[in-house]
């Protein structure tokens, strides 16, 4: 069984510098175009982005997305309403509507609930499909959850890590919700040398240790293991150049899930949210 129809493609790096391994800092617009192609070539029909991503959503509007759902996401300022932050989103990407869009910062929406209604009136006008949010924490979600809000889409990080909202997931699932991942390879940091690491990343070095035995097959091992999930519709991955998307897709195997070692460590959330590593 391929998963191809399942994998996502995540643009952050086409508009600033992201993840703990990149060594190559932000991808050239020429190498995004190129990824552009080949994703579309491969089956890939979903792209995730933001308006926090730089200059990303200005680097896809210059390419043709007529292949492309697209989601994006927005953060609440004091000075640009809902209505302003989409229709600008809207130009960058030059699309007349777009797929999903959610809220980058869910406590916004607890703090002021009439977002949630400029969101459900946006949906009334096809500007959007699809609305909901991008958690990073359980806290967010729970309190979403609290006001009875039942999101068309969400976004959550999630890998053999990570499995935090696990049973969110699968509730949200249940009442119709799309369910969409991030992070599958934690930011890069599976592929890290755990000895090049500081003593933040100590409780995590001996995992890493033991994943490193794997050699080769442990981008595919990692992305199988998030994508054979039956409660996930999608799962957004970032690559720096199309030659990388290539490799990650031709490791999709479902054989390989076997190969994981077993799951019994619980991680500090010192680990498993980036927001809280130390700065480069």
């Amino acid at each position: 069984m391929s998963f191809i129809n399942k994998v996502g493609l995540g643009t952050v790096q086409f508009g600033v510098e992201y993840g703990i391994s990149n060594l190559s800092g932000k991808t050239e617009e020429l190498e995004v175009s190129a990824i552009l192609n080949e994703a579309g070539k491969l089956g890939i029909d979903l792209i995730d982005t933001a308006a926090a991503y730089g200059n990303s959503e200005n680097v896809l509007g210059s390419n043709d997305l007529s292949r492309f759902k697209i989601v994006s996401k927005f953060i609440i300022s004091e000075n640009d309403s809902l209505e302003i932050q989409l229709n600008s989103t809207l130009c960058r990407l030059k699309q007349i509507s777009i797929y999903g869009y959610l809220a980058h910062r869910p406590l916004s929406i607890v703090e002021d609930f009439s977002i949630w209604e400029d969101l459900k009136l946006a949906r009334e006008k096809g500007l959007v499909k699809k609305i909901g949010f991008s958690f990073n924490s359980l806290e967010e979600i729970d309190k979403i959850l609290s006001l009875s809000i039942v999101p068309d889409l969400i976004q959550v990080p999630f890998n053999f890590l990570d499995r935090r909202f696990t049973e969110h997931m699968k509730e949200l699932k249940k009442n119709g919700c799309e369910i969409h991942t991030r992070s599958t390879f934690l930011q890069g940091l599976f592929f890290c040398d755990p000895n090049n690491l500081n003593s933040h990343f100590d409780e995590v070095k001996p995992i890493l240790e033991e994943l490193r035995g794997l050699g080769d097959d442990l981008s595919g091992l990692l992305l199988n293991f998030v994508l054979s999930q039956d409660f996930v519709d999608k799962v957004i991955i970032g690559v720096n150049n199309r030659k990388q998307l290539i490799e990650n897709v031709d490791s999709i195997n479902s054989n390989f899930n076997n190969n994981l070692p077993k799951c019994n460590f619980i991680l500090s959330d010192k680990i498993l949210m980036p927001s809280n590593w130390p700065k480069k």
